[in-house]
């Protein structure tokens, strides 16, 4: 008899204890069991997000502004709330380098590298949640309290923006 190899967690999967929260990419709000379709990942609430899913403690909330950024660091959603803290339109920004609408607050410190790395790192799949304080590219004196997660599918970096202050 052959034996088959055996089914083994993946690291940072099997110990899980909370499955990850899902919710729209444009406005934020979790689906209701009647919005989900199987056919469509579509929020059926506002018609122009993708459904996407983080870890629990990095989750918007419906209040909450935020970008989903990919691997190649270009910025592939913006939500409602965050077009309107940040002065922006999604259809402006979409495509763009994230560093061409934030970077970090304090450059001499962490550096650009430490904020691509993080949403590098958060890109690539399950990691941990990372608070970084960033601010506008082209602004100086307003800063915002970030925290950089894994969401998907698609895989990209969550970027959940909070007023400083």
């Amino acid at each position: 008899m052959i034996e088959r190899p055996r089914l083994v967690a993946l690291p940072g999967h099997g110990d899980r204890s909370r499955p990850d929260v899902h919710f729209c990419g444009h406005c934020g709000r979790a689906p209701l069991q009647a919005d989900i379709q199987p056919a469509s990942r579509v929020c059926t609430r506002c018609g122009l997000g993708l459904l996407v899913s983080a870890p629990p403690d990095a989750a918007p909330t419906p209040q909450d502004p935020f970008l989903l950024v990919d691997g190649q660091l270009s910025i592939c959603a913006v939500s409602r709330l965050a077009e309107q803290l940040l002065l922006t339109s999604e259809t402006d920004v979409v495509n763009s380098h994230i560093g061409d609408l934030l970077v970090p607050a304090d450059v001499e410190i962490g550096g650009p590298e430490a904020l691509v790395n993080r949403i590098m790192h958060a890109a690539r799949g399950p990691g941990e949640t990372h608070h970084v304080v960033l601010r506008p590219a082209k602004e100086f004196g307003i800063r915002f309290w970030a925290r950089i997660a894994p969401c998907g599918p698609p895989r990209a970096a969550l970027v959940v923006l909070a007023d400083g202050r």
